[in-house]
């Protein structure tokens, strides 16, 4: 699989690269902002995963970014050019996007919440730890300025208004889930860092504290607290900052304490991996659930609406919230295509389909579909 990911580079991967050749080139790839590729004992211990073959990690399912049948359609420079200086009218909301932002500070810490930020980036408070999960607080989803701009209304949080962290859990290496100024910007509220091998490597460049950087490998848990455990689980995905992919891991997280099972997805494609999870897990209270940047040039590796909907079953979802749209137009569907599409799949299914504004508090296990509007039919 390492082989067929190399040969082809994935639109959003190629941006980055796009963007550092029109402003240096070699030397700007080397800024902080990029990282750097994990080596010494860090490497050592990754080159011990079955997952890593041959200087990459690979997908328990071998599948391509772009499989050739799409691939060969239309060739890769005619996408990206499309991608990036195409028609985007309908790509993002014509207004602000509406909010309802939360006093994170003035949360109980006893109760159980979540609020979700816009994209990827959700707060959690369970079992009466904080935790923040792949934040993007900046204006962009990528190392430049004028490539992926959040929309007008998603970026309502910063550094600021972030309490104190027990934990900050990162699934991947991407610039949408990765971001080095917020990262910066949190990094004296952090107790504790969470992610996949590899990832790690940032961090201590970056001067987090070694010794409170938790990295492990797909089927690994973190008894972090007495509390609370996270258990690091696949994903179908890629990963890359650099010229060269899958340097690091990708992964869903687990969030598990004495009286929740909170499931996050992270990025990625459907996949057997979703039954064993909700059978190692039994289900879960709150599943926060990739849905959006979807395209069929690049299905293997995020998943449809339909698909968001029967993952949820598979896991054993008892609620939904979606993510991974809303934020940044990484895909060539209408920015709100992801939550109707997901609403109209999710009517038939078993599960509560929550759909908060951004920064709205949804309180866990006790929260209904009926207590949230489609916020988004108040867009047009």
């Amino acid at each position: 699989m390492g082989q067929k990911i190399s040969r082809r580079t994935f639109i959003l991967g190629g941006i980055g690269i796009m963007g550092a050749a029109g402003l240096g080139g070699f030397g700007f790839v080397h800024t902080a902002a990029f990282g750097r590729a994990p080596r010494g004992a860090r490497l050592e211990r990754m080159m011990e995963s079955p997952h890593f073959v041959s200087g990459q990690f690979e997908n328990l399912v071998p599948v391509p970014i772009m499989p050739e049948e799409v691939e060969n359609k239309e060739n890769r420079f005619t996408a990206m050019w499309k991608f990036l200086f195409g028609d985007k009218s309908a790509l993002s909301p014509s207004r602000p996007l509406l909010s309802k932002k939360t006093d994170l500070f003035a949360l109980p810490k006893e109760e159980d919440i979540a609020v979700w930020m816009g994209h990827s980036n959700f707060y959690l408070q369970i079992g009466g730890r904080r935790i923040l999960i792949d934040p993007t607080f900046g204006a962009y989803a990528s190392p430049v300025f004028f490539i992926n701009k959040a929309f007008p209304g998603s970026n309502i949080y910063t550094a600021d208004d972030i309490p104190p962290l027990d934990v900050l859990a990162i699934s991947h290496d991407h610039w949408d889930h990765l971001d080095y100024p917020t990262v910066m910007a949190l990094k004296e509220k952090v107790a504790h860092v969470v992610c996949p091998l590899g990832v790690g490597e940032y961090f201590e460049q970056w001067g987090f504290d070694v010794a409170r950087i938790h990295e492990e490998d797909w089927d690994a848990s973190i008894p972090l607290f007495d509390d609370l455990t996270i258990h690091i689980v696949p994903s179908q995905h890629f990963s890359g900052r650099f010229l060269q992919p899958n340097l690091t891991e990708w992964c869903g997280m687990v969030f598990e304490t004495k009286h929740r099972l909170v499931y996050y997805t992270g990025d990625g494609g459907y996949e057997h991996h979703f039954r064993d999870i909700g059978k190692r897990f039994g289900g879960f209270d709150l599943v926060l659930a990739e849905c959006g940047q979807y395209n069929m040039a690049w299905h293997p590796i995020h998943m449809l609406p339909e698909e968001t909907a029967q993952m949820a079953v598979d896991v054993g979802a008892k609620a939904v919230i979606a993510g991974h749209n809303s934020k940044f137009a990484l895909a060539r569907h209408p920015w709100e295509e992801p939550l109707v599409a997901l609403s109209e799949a999710s009517l038939d299914k078993t599960y509560e389909l929550l759909t908060p504004e951004i920064g709205e508090a949804v309180p866990i296990g006790w929260a209904k579909a009926g207590d949230f509007q489609p916020w988004w039919e108040r867009m047009t």
